[in-house]
């Protein structure tokens, strides 16, 4: 049997980064291929809107297996994915175990592979925010905690692993999965009905995306939020696709959308971006969407203190605003002014992420004549780098 590795794919975040990878392994011809995958749905996200249209818009096949894990707290959460994924493996151990991103998933599923003795490979490793009150900062510690291969991003993320003292020997430093997506896909992304009253194409629209507790939990805070938000747009249309956690508190809260919002739930990816690709801003408090616009060149207004993906505001059109509304209108003024800072494209966002990413795992995994090698312990994962790895690739 062909070793196999797991890929893990638990919320929204982790479907658009999985895809790239799948696409990588198929697109190798059959006899050529030494490596195959099992992709596995914990089921973190179990709304349709949240992940079922990402795989059939996106081409990820069925999973092989579906956790189903449903809602619950963030304890919850982890326990039951920790025994369910543990099942799953005492029937059928994988050669590795591939988590990607910073959901309650990634760190669950690394948890559990680890403590069976399988190794873990981490895509988006190295990112930091500083937050510990983000769940996500937590779960990325955690995960590169016990991480045996690190995937990154960009230098920030290098560093940060070299200054945890990791090796450089297991630091790939490989480009972006998300933006892998996005390439593959611009071609398709498709305008979403409900807008006919606004000139999408005429870059006279702002997409508007809100779910951080600490954004929308407390009615005041986003009342203040949109509020600034409808000031800084003035006649700008704002489109505003609610989060499910968002829309619980608009509508238990009664707050009343400003004139100028054109609200919605969660969209399809490729109708989602081509919202964000013709706008003439975002302004949120997610973190993947600010690499999105940076490689669309669309300026992103950051509602947050921090953002564990410097890149987007060094080098590309993101800016953090912080978390108070009056720092919004004018911000906004600046953009419509036109005069928002021009953005450049990080290293290696170029739409390979996926394929140097496989590439490696077949080299650290699998022997050339196609047996599994074992598991190597993390601190002796000292044979490969970046160069190596890339020429062995140029070869097949």
């Amino acid at each position: 049997m062909m070793p196999f590795v797991d890929l893990i794919a638990g919320a929204r975040p982790n479907f658009v980064k999985i895809a790239a990878i799948i696409r990588a392994f198929e697109s190798r011809p059959a006899h050529e291929r030494r490596l195959g995958y099992r992709l596995v749905h914990t089921g973190q996200h179990y709304d349709r809107t949240l992940s079922g249209d990402f795989f059939d818009e996106l081409g990820i096949p069925e999973p092989a297996v579906n956790l189903q894990v449903g809602s619950g707290t963030q304890a919850t959460q982890t326990a039951v994915i920790m025994t369910r994924y543990e099942e799953l493996l005492l029937r059928e151990a994988p050669a590795a175990t591939l988590v990607v991103g910073d959901v309650t998933s990634t760190m669950a599923c690394a948890i559990t592979a680890q403590k069976l003795g399988i190794p873990v490979a981490h895509v988006e490793a190295g990112i930091r925010s500083g937050d510990w009150s983000m769940p996500e900062e937590i779960n990325r510690l955690v995960t590169d905690a016990i991480t045996n291969w690190f995937f990154t991003t960009s230098e920030y993320a290098n560093a940060e692993l070299r200054r945890c003292g990791v090796g450089q020997g297991r630091i790939f430093f490989v480009g972006n999965t998300m933006i892998d997506t996005l390439l593959a896909h611009r071609l398709r992304f498709r305008r979403p009905q409900g807008f006919e009253d606004v000139d999408l194409e005429a870059r006279r629209h702002l997409v508007l995306t809100l779910h951080r507790p600490h954004n929308v939990d407390a009615p005041s805070r986003l009342r203040a939020l949109l509020a600034a938000v409808a000031a800084g747009a003035e006649d700008l249309p704002v489109i505003f696709p609610a989060h499910p956690r968002t829309r619980r508190v608009l509508v238990e809260s009664d707050i009343a959308l400003p004139p100028s919002f054109r609200t919605c739930g969660p969209l399809p990816y490729l109708e989602f971006n081509y919202l964000v690709g013709q706008a003439l801003g975002v302004v949120t408090d997610s973190g993947g969407i600010t690499e999105e616009t940076t490689v669309l060149g669309v300026p992103c207004l950051t509602l947050r203190d921090s953002t564990e993906r410097l890149e987007t505001v060094t080098l590309g059109t993101n800016e953090l605003l912080g978390t108070d509304p009056s720092a919004i209108p004018a911000a906004l003024l600046r953009l419509r002014d036109g005069a928002w800072k021009k953005g450049s494209v990080p290293p290696l966002w170029d739409g390979q992420a996926g394929e140097r990413i496989v590439a490696v795992l077949e080299s650290i995994l699998v022997t050339s004549d196609g047996a599994e090698k074992g598991l190597v312990p993390s601190c002796k994962i000292t044979a490969f780098s970046n160069d190596s790895i890339e020429s062995e690739s140029s070869n097949r």
